[in-house]
């Protein structure tokens, strides 16, 4: 740091912290050697795109003259020299687009590259597309494609990001990028002409510039600056051009042929290039390109070796080849090379071409959805609405063929596990879903039912009761006592340390320990580095004095956890009996352990069984037992936090609230973060019904929550005298233990299964989020809303980005529980609206009507298809390009808006079937503007549509179209 910048920093005051301090933009003004020093460093603070805003926002700062009227930025030397360091810093990134794109806004890179074309002498007032980059010096034609490769790439970030811009910046708005989109694509095209080596400024050619020495051409000429060859330059470029023609191809089918030509040649170039140190683009999303071009242009490619599975389907789907494409999907539920949503897509377009008339293909639809179904249920997911409705009226044919998918699809030489039981969740969902008991008898007597399911559970399953088996013995007889089990013969250490390993009965795991510990003297806990036991009890284990029993109590504690944590809870009862009964013999601390590990046993069992469906409640002892380890305070006792914390979820989860909220004592309240979180929890849940009521406890749990959210803020004072608030620079160590405490926060939730409780959280979180995001427009909504505060005090201490990922983890964790909870549903499209997921959102909005309506065979309640709701529809629809369907959906309000409905209908780019939606309208106002096509003419003479109709007629019309349009939109979206 030079002496004047210290003097700066010196007279600030004392008030610094001592940690090191961030160089200050001034600095660097000060000092002419710093910038570079700084960037060499490996982790600078700041960084470098924060260097190039704070200099550009410091030289564009506007100035008051004295009349107190605001200026224009003055051109002056400090100006000049900020814009000047921002431009190096972009020459020690490379120009990196793809860095300053994700770094810098629109208004703040336009600034740059700006700076850029000044002073690289672009000839001002002349547009680009009319200079020759031929006759132009070397620097000045890479600084015109420089700006113009970002202008398009702009263009094409568009369809997500929207922009506004202040008239005092000197940027162009998108809107001007837009227009300007041929001119840049020409520029491009010609600098693709060229085939010269080409040069960008330095750090060195800058500061030439800076020192006036550019009169010399030394700074134009062609050895100075960065050497970017031709090939290089042409891959870039190339992958650009064909981001924008691939845009274009939407409204514009040749484009994508265009598209396809440049990916070509941009895959054919990185192939040639020795390095590619100048070529920044993402091989993936090239990758991505040049396969939807393929499958939208359909034309083969005679330089790839192999085709991909992508170009297989699409082969498949051209050739009309249904069958080849049925077994396609089969097989990739084993290889699961493509990804689901690319899967769901092809099954979407099928059943678009249903709904256009094709015929012939309804078999084929239920085929890819059976695939697909098979394909989530081995993944977990949630079974798709489609799928369900299949079930409705199944025939024996279908049943045989979804049986078929199943056992191909586990035909591995070892299904993991994992897919072992989710296909077993599978056949039960059959089973519980096929109302015909004959096809439920064709799925319980197939192979794969009898390998998958237990014998009981196919009892159950067959006699069509609910209630689950008893598969886990509460009342196991305790094991005999360990001390009289005589040792065998020895054999081989490796022999016996392998069956240790691979043994699940104590008896068997003792008598091999005895054997080792005859042969050699070690520690055998230490045989399987996987064996585990939590860090609170690894001193207590290891202090055992007698070897042979501490490896013993080690092994059978590790293995009763891996048993647990992968629901074997048969043999970690055994486990854990048998490690009880030998630690009582020699340590009250350890067999209090026992006790409380056990007790977390039971507790993840029943929640398990609940998980699974089983709606039976815990029995009295277990309820007593969780109670007694809440209460239970014995000194020097190592506690597994995860132990409170499930026991506090338990009791959440079966309603216990009276306790929480008034037997539990206030000491344990004031000590145990969790035992204190349950209880705002439960009396917040508990008093739901009276909101002005359960404000106050509602208060105590939000001020809770918002700590939790919250990072470490302080307050200075300004050189105004006014004390403001500003956020400390955390330290990694603050930000670890930041994100640590959300994470067990999000951790915690994820335990909770109660509908009410999940709801109350949920509520909270979205008035938080909407709190902090500060968009009283493009709000999500959620129950209960009012009982939480409208505003935040220390609005500027909450992460933003915590709150956002903590509201969409929590909502997708509640579908998974009950995915058709309607008011989740919306607040989830909700979340999908406000971040301009268009299509996910209508799929939601779709879901949550369907599932309160029989899927649509009844009206969807006013409260759930609200005014907003179904504006939020026409929205998704519109920024879709489906203007048919905004149309008919501006019939649903409660009153029509015939000036979205009109405009829609008057738009000649419209991406859904408008023909075969006209049917759907009912209107005659909206029917009359229609009247020139002649399928209107045919709708408009329908007597039940007569304006003369009784009342009733005209609803029951409506009506029965509100229905039919939903339930094609669903088979659309689903």
């Amino acid at each position: 740091m030079s002496a004047e910048a210290a003097d700066r920093v010196a007279a600030v005051g004392n008030s610094r912290p001592s940690t090191p301090l961030q160089t200050s933009w001034f600095e660097f003004l000060l000092d002419g050697s710093l910038l570079e020093k700084h960037l060499q460093k490996s982790n600078p603070d700041p960084a470098p795109v924060q260097l190039i805003i704070q200099f550009l926002e410091q030289a564009s700062k506007p100035s008051v003259n004295e009349q107190n009227q605001v200026q224009p930025p003055v051109d002056n030397r400090r100006n000049r020299t900020l814009k000047l360091l921002a431009l190096k810093v972009a020459a020690h990134m490379r120009w990196d687009l793809d860095v300053l794109e994700k770094g810098l806004t629109i208004p703040v890179l336009n600034m740059l590259l700006n700076e850029l074309l000044c002073v690289s002498k672009v000839p001002p007032g002349v547009k680009h597309v009319d200079l020759d980059l031929s006759t132009l010096p070397p620097t000045t034609a890479m600084a015109v494609i420089i700006y113009n490769r970002w202008a398009i790439r702009t263009i094409v970030l568009s369809i997500w990001l929207k922009f506004v811009f202040s008239s005092n910046t000197k940027c162009i708005s998108h809107l001007q990028l837009k227009e300007q989109a041929s001119d840049s694509i020409s520029v491009l095209e010609g600098a693709l002409r060229l085939k010269k080596d080409f040069y960008i400024h330095t750090l060195r050619t800058l500061d030439l510039l800076a020192a006036d020495a550019a009169a010399n051409g030394e700074t134009e000429s062609s050895t100075a600056g960065l050497r970017i060859t031709a090939d290089e330059l042409h891959c870039q470029v190339h992958y650009d051009l064909g981001g924008i023609f691939f845009q274009q191809g939407c409204t514009d089918q040749p484009a994508y042929e265009k598209a396809r030509e440049h990916f070509r040649q941009t895959k054919e170039l990185l192939q040639k290039l020795d390095s590619t140190l100048h070529v920044h683009l993402d091989e993936k999303r090239l990758a991505g390109y040049w396969n939807a071009c393929k499958a939208l242009t359909g034309a083969p490619d005679p330089s790839d070796s192999q085709t991909t599975p992508y170009d297989q389907i699409n082969s498949l789907i051209r050739t009309h080849n249904y069958q080849a494409l049925v077994e396609a999907f089969t097989k990739d539920n084993i290889t699961r090379s493509l990804p689901n949503h690319f899967r769901r897509s092809v099954l979407r377009e099928f059943l678009h071409k249903v709904q256009q008339g094709e015929r012939g293909l309804d078999e084929v639809c239920y085929k890819l959805c059976v695939c697909n179904a098979v394909r989530d249920a081995l993944e977990g997911e949630v079974l798709s609405i489609r799928f369900q409705q299949l079930l409705l009226k199944p025939s024996k044919r279908m049943v045989d063929f979804m049986l078929e998918v199943c056992t191909r699809s586990l035909e591995k030489d070892r299904p993991s596990e994992t897919s072992r039981r989710n296909m077993a969740n599978f056949m039960k969902t059959l089973c519980e879903s096929l109302e015909d008991l004959s096809l439920v008898f064709v799925v319980s007597s197939h192979k794969l039912f009898m390998e998958l399911l237990k014998e009981e559970e196919r009892k159950v399953l067959v006699e069509q009761m609910r209630k689950r088996s008893a598969t886990i013995n509460l009342s196991a007889k305790p094991l005999p006592s360990f001390y009289d089990i005589p040792a065998s013969a020895s054999v081989n250490i490796g022999q016996l340390e392998q069956q240790l390993i691979l043994s699940l009965e104590p008896r068997r795991i003792r008598q091999i320990l005895i054997e080792l510990h005859g042969m050699a003297e070690r520690p055998f806990w230490r045989v399987n580095s996987k064996w585990e036991v939590p860090p609170d009890y690894i001193n207590v284990i290891l202090g055992i004095k007698d070897n042979l029993t501490k490896d013993l109590v080690y092994i059978l504690m590790a293995k009763g956890l891996h048993c647990i944590s992968i629901k074997d809870f048969t043999h970690a009862r055994q486990l854990f009996s048998a490690c009880l009964e030998l630690v009582t013999e020699f340590s009250p601390k350890l067999r209090q352990v026992m006790l409380n590990e056990m007790l977390l046993l039971e507790v993840r069992a029943h929640e398990t069984m609940a998980a699974e469906g089983s709606r039976e409640r815990p029995p009295p002892d277990l309820v007593s037992r969780v109670r007694g380890y809440l209460e239970m305070r014995i000194h020097d006792l190592p506690l597994r936090q995860v132990v409170g914390e499930e026991c506090v979820a338990f009791m959440l989860n079966w309603r216990e609230n009276d306790y929480l909220t008034l037997q539990v004592p206030q000491s344990l309240v004031m000590t145990n973060p969790y035992i204190k979180l349950g209880q705002l929890l439960a009396s917040t849940c508990k008093e739901l019904p009276g909101p002005k009521e359960s404000r106050r406890t509602a208060k105590e749990l939000w001020e809770v929550v918002v700590q939790i959210c919250s990072v470490s803020v302080q307050h200075k004072r300004n050189s105004d005298g006014r004390i403001g608030l500003i956020k400390h620079r955390e330290s990694t160590m603050g930000i670890l233990q930041r994100y640590s405490r959300l994470n067990k926060f999000i951790t915690f939730i994820k335990k909770l299964r109660e509908p009410l409780v999940l709801t109350t959280l949920i509520s909270l979180f979205v008035r938080l989020h909407s709190i902090v995001r500060d968009d009283i427009v493009n709000e999500v909504t959620a129950e209960h809303l009012s009982i939480w505060p409208s505003s935040l005090a220390n609005i500027q201490a909450v992460d933003v980005e915590a709150v956002a990922v903590t509201v969409k983890e929590l909502v997708s964790y509640a579908l998974t529980l009950n995915p058709n909870n309607q008011s989740w549903l919306i607040t989830q499209a909700d979340i999908y609206f406000v971040t301009n997921q268009y299509s996910a959102a209508l799929h939601f909005y779709l879901q949550a009507g369907a599932v309160c309506s029989d899927f649509f065979t009844k009206a969807v309640p006013p409260d759930v298809y609200t005014d907003q709701v179904l504006k939020r529809m026409i929205k998704c629809c519109s920024m879709m390009n489906c203007h048919t369907q905004v149309a008919v959906l501006c019939q649903f309000l409660r009153e029509v808006d015939y000036m979205t409905a009109f405009k829609a209908l008057q738009e000649q780019n419209s991406h859904d079937a408008m023909d075969s939606y006209y049917d759907y309208i009912w209107d005659v106002t909206i029917l009359e503007y229609l009247t020139p096509v002649s399928a209107e003419i045919k709708a408009i003479g329908q007597t039940e549509l007569n304006a003369s109709n009784p009342e009733e007629v005209l609803q029951l019309a409506a009506q029965k179209r509100k229905k039919k349009f939903l339930q094609a939109m669903a088979k659309l979206y689903f």
